[in-house]
């Protein structure tokens, strides 16, 4: 990704509605944290991740066996689809590109009658610095996606089947998720609109050809995206996610809530209010939210989405709309070789992880399908042992767009 000047006016204003259903407390702390799983040394999601990943080498060759093989011993019902291209570089030679797709969709819908919420984060890494290994950019973000497709798996299955015995579900419109690994985000010298996003240039084109049959719902592939939500550089200590486009404004406040509820049961581990990081009979402090940009006008305020070029480009100029989860002033160690596994904020990780999971629960309207209450980790409260809401608190402001 890349600060960019791209005018707001080649954005979509198109408006549009989805389907959206809260969690009740008692399914949102059900959700897992990744614990173990999220070790960098060790991991069985983030740890094959963390290595030398460039575009048309083996490293990333790896990192594609590692998502396949993981949704096949762990997820066999989410279905793979790839994406190939050859394209001409920047470097003098044509490079081989794959995006994979893992999607779930209702057993009984039809090709061209379901609309997916799509989970998105590139994990190629950059060229240069020599050994760099993009942890936040997009290491975790991957892993972040892989375990949210994990912790509502179970539920999905249930719903499902339960709709389809009961026959109480809509044979022209339903609605299903899917994942996008992008491969080339990454310039392999520096940032144009040529040596950057190549995998996700191809693949939007290719949605925007592939025709489904006469009487479909949704004319391609690119109609049937609901929301386009975007990882990248998340895994860094206290960030802060501004709201980047009026039109996706109702999801990151959806997203956002699902944020503070979480705090407010006190089950992320990144708070100065979990019991792991504030001393027996210390006062309470305030919050700081990672998604505090919500009092925003979506007619007068200022919006940041023109300034920042990513995987969403080509997309958004489709007219898909776009959730967009990055940091607007990027972690210190964005483009160094710092960013690795050991420079990852751990606590932060997990509770991206958690959030990113909760949101899609809510989008899949999965309250009720939910697993029961999930083990707690340690130290962290139960339920009930939760803020009250007169103790809510923010204490992340955003920064003011001249400070970016």
């Amino acid at each position: 990704m890349l600060p960019s000047l791209l005018s707001l006016s080649l954005l979509s204003v198109l408006s549009f509605v989805s389907a959206y259903k809260e969690l009740s407390n008692s399914s949102l702390s059900a959700i897992p944290f990744p614990a173990q799983d999220f070790d960098i040394n060790n991991g069985a999601i983030m740890a094959p991740i963390l290595q030398v990943r460039v575009a048309g080498t083996p490293g990333i060759e790896k990192v594609r066996h590692h998502f396949v093989n993981y949704f096949a011993q762990h997820l066999p019902k989410w279905e793979l689809t790839w994406e190939n291209s050859t394209q001409p570089t920047i470097l003098g030679k044509e490079v081989d590109f794959a995006n994979l797709i893992f999607r779930r969709d209702p057993p009984w819908v039809k090709p061209g009658h379901v609309e997916r919420l799509a989970l998105v984060a590139h994990y190629d890494s950059k060229m240069e610095p020599d050994g760099f290994i993009g942890a936040i950019d997009s290491a975790a973000p991957c892993a972040m996606m892989i375990h949210a497709a994990r912790s509502i798996d179970e539920a999905l299955t249930k719903k499902w089947d339960e709709q389809q015995k009961s026959g109480k579900y809509d044979h022209l419109t339903a609605h299903g998720i899917e994942l996008y690994f992008l491969d080339g985000e990454e310039a392999f010298k520096s940032w144009t609109h040529t040596d950057s996003i190549y995998g996700a240039r191809s693949l939007a084109q290719t949605l925007e050809r592939s025709v489904n049959p006469a009487m479909s719902t949704y004319r391609n592939g690119l109609e049937q995206i609901s929301l386009f939500l975007l990882l990248d550089l998340l895994g860094a200590s206290v960030p802060t996610i501004p709201s980047y486009f009026p039109t996706t404004h109702w999801a990151y406040m959806h997203m956002s809530n699902v944020e503070k509820r979480l705090r407010t049961m006190r089950r992320l581990k990144s708070s100065p209010n979990h019991s792991n990081n504030r001393a027996k009979g210390m006062r309470k402090v305030k919050e700081p939210m990672f998604m505090s940009d919500t009092k925003k006008d979506t007619h007068n305020a200022y919006w940041m989405g023109g300034q920042i070029e990513d995987d969403h480009i080509p997309f958004i100029q489709r007219g898909v709309p776009v959730l967009h989860i990055i940091p607007g002033a990027f972690p210190s160690v964005w483009h160094t070789i710092l960013d690795d596994g050991q420079h990852l904020d751990n606590p932060t990780t997990e509770d991206w992880a958690v959030i990113v999971a909760g949101f899609s629960a809510e989008w899949m309207e999965l309250e009720g399908y939910m697993p029961k209450q999930a083990a707690q980790p340690r130290s962290t409260p139960k339920v009930e042992d939760s803020l009250e809401e007169n103790e809510w608190e923010l204490d992340n402001e955003l920064p003011q767009h001249d400070e970016l």
